[in-house]
């Protein structure tokens, strides 16, 4: 074995789902026409790479050796393609209107809005497009084998950004001028993975969305996400509400805290108050590369300037009326396939 030159910039590490990922979306990009006959060794490398980690049982991310990353250290976790996607002529698909949303945001505590048909078939289409070519999945430190792309990193492109300013132009009262967006990314899963831990994010509105086709979804059941109806208390820091799911767990006993599940639909938005706890529910999606969930984050302003936020809760033994969410008209029709 070859160790590493220790002066040498650090190497990401290798991960069994980074490895077989990348070996499949290589696959994919060749069957386009996108890359060559020349990616088809270091598509067998990440394979061979990928089996002989698993049968080892190496299931956390491993510092690669110089034997290791032969042959594909140039290539490894680089963008080597980025699809080119330039803005639409129309963002949303016209089913809702930014005035019912704000309202429905604003009078309905916490602060959750369900929209269908979110984006217009062209956009929503182009933006599938650049997740499924783009090699931007290169943030390796999610567990489950769950992949991110942030936007410092790639996961940027002409469409994604006027998606984003047109959000704050149509709910110019809820995110408009007050509510910069602060973060963009996204999360691509594997076939199989349990539920996400539990957390808050580190702004003021959320806005979530899903791209995978709703045929990749082999349990309709599963999939969405659990939101919390309790904030994360104001005095926490970061650690606290994103990254310590047994202090939150505790907590969301301690307050008698209830969850809203908003089932998995593709380009189907959740528009959220970003302080809500939530997470991922557990997915079973179809084992082939272009069935992966997808979700799209984009978040807007700070969890300190949020308009909305609520005093932390105590109890809820006098509380008799549940929370509810407002969902676009075109939740009217069934989440059942036919």
């Amino acid at each position: 074995m070859t160790l590493m030159n220790p002066a040498a910039p650090p190497q990401p590490p290798l991960t069994v789902a980074k490895l077989r990922h990348d070996a499949e979306q290589f696959s994919y990009l060749q069957r386009l026409g996108v890359l060559g006959a020349e990616y088809s060794p270091i598509v067998q490398r990440y394979r061979q790479l990928a089996d002989h980690m698993a049968a080892n049982h190496i299931d956390k991310r491993e510092r690669p050796t110089a034997d290791q990353l032969a042959g594909i250290g140039d290539i490894y976790n680089r963008i080597i393609h980025r699809r080119a996607t330039p803005a639409v002529q129309q963002t949303w698909s016209g089913s809702w209107q930014g005035a019912d949303v704000e309202l429905a945001y604003r009078s309905k505590p916490p602060g959750i809005v369900v929209i269908d048909d979110f984006l217009a078939p062209a956009a929503l289409d182009s933006l599938r497009r650049f997740c499924l070519e783009s090699t931007v999945w290169n943030s390796l430190r999610y567990s489950h084998g769950r992949l991110g792309a942030l936007q410092r990193d790639g996961f940027n492109c002409p469409l994604l950004v006027q998606l984003a300013h047109e959000l704050r132009r149509t709910l110019p009262r809820l995110i408009g001028e007050r509510h910069p967006l602060t973060q963009l990314w996204a999360y691509k899963y594997p076939p199989h993975m349990p539920g996400d831990d539990v957390h808050a994010d580190f702004a003021a509105i959320n806005v979530n969305f899903w791209i995978t086709p709703d045929d990749a979804n082999l349990d309709p059941a599963s999939g969405g996400m659990h939101i919390y109806d309790v904030e994360a208390p104001p005095d926490w820091d970061f650690i606290s509400y994103n990254r310590r799911p047994d202090l939150i767990r505790r907590y969301l006993a301690e307050v008698g805290a209830r969850a809203r599940y908003v089932p998995y639909r593709q380009n189907r938005a959740v528009i959220f108050n970003s302080d809500l706890f939530h997470g991922t529910a557990a997915c079973t999606f179809r084992d082939d590369y272009e069935s992966r969930r997808i979700n799209v984050t984009m978040l807007y302003g700070h969890r300190h300037e949020d308009d909305f936020r609520r005093p932390p809760p105590t109890t809820r033994e006098n509380e008799s009326t549940p929370y509810a969410d407002w969902r676009s008209a075109a939740l009217h029709r069934s989440d059942r396939r036919p």
